[in-house]
């Protein structure tokens, strides 16, 4: 029986990425996402037998169980929960003028589902059991904006701040239970979620926003997801891996 993967966005952006390369690690990979099943992106995975697809959205606690379970009736384990989904703000809007409704949408998806459905995953693990160390990972993926400031998406920082401790609660919690919890934390990467503002982000990247100077890809994250996910780093736990082409390094 493979190991078992839930990846909440897996079908698009960077949670694609992170599907493919979890099935080229040999995973089973159950995918939660609020579009319709893809059927032929799924068919195009190549991989009969291991990929599930749950509709459904983080944000909504009562789909948590329901993709939990899913993926135990079908393998009858759990081994790796990578929180990826998230969105962006509809509207950049400034500090002074961005609204509640926004705020909550941005942190309900960014922050809260994944906070709940990591407890929901963690408790299933723990039922089920397991003598094997560590018994299970949960990976978050952030952003460099959780200590990056963007005044025209705020929600958006504090969703991912947000997220950032959230990995060393649970990292703290999960540790004696044997579930290790680390942060992925990228950078600038080509997403739909980053289309809008290519221009903006090509002219940064050219004079010099970080020291790899292109832009970030989703096997970029996927290839850090993949190195955490593969139980060689089992007496870490609540780390933060960046993969911002050193972004995050300050310079003189």
């Amino acid at each position: 029986m493979p190991a078992v993967a839930l990846v909440t966005g897996g079908n698009r952006g960077i949670g694609l990425g992170i599907t493919q390369r979890l099935l080229a690690d040999g995973f089973a990979v159950s995918i939660l996402a609020t579009r319709e099943e893809p059927t032929e992106l799924l068919e195009s995975l190549d991989a009969p037998g291991r990929v599930r697809y749950v509709r459904g959205s983080v944000a909504d606690l009562d789909d948590h169980a329901r993709f939990v379970d899913d993926a135990v009736q079908a393998w009858g384990r759990l081994d790796l929960l990578v929180n990826n989904a998230g969105v962006a703000p509809s509207v950049r809007a400034d500090l002074l003028e961005a609204g509640a409704e926004s705020f909550d949408r941005v942190l309900g998806i960014n922050l809260r589902g994944p906070y709940f459905l990591t407890q929901t995953f963690a408790n299933r693990v723990i039922s089920l059991g397991s003598d094997t160390l560590p018994r299970a990972t949960v990976i978050n993926v952030s952003s460099i904006s959780a200590t990056a400031v963007s005044t025209n998406r705020g929600e958006y920082c504090v969703s991912k701040a947000g997220v950032a401790m959230a990995t060393q609660l649970f990292a703290v919690r999960l540790a004696p239970e044997g579930i290790v919890v680390y942060e992925v934390r990228p950078g600038v990467i080509a997403t739909d979620m980053t289309a809008g503002v290519t221009e903006k982000y090509d002219a940064l990247i050219a004079d010099g926003l970080a020291p790899i100077n292109r832009w970030g890809r989703p096997s970029d994250v996927a290839g850090a997801v993949s190195i955490l996910a593969s139980g060689q780093t089992p007496y870490s736990t609540g780390e933060v891996f960046h993969v911002d082409g050193g972004m995050h390094i300050p310079v003189l």
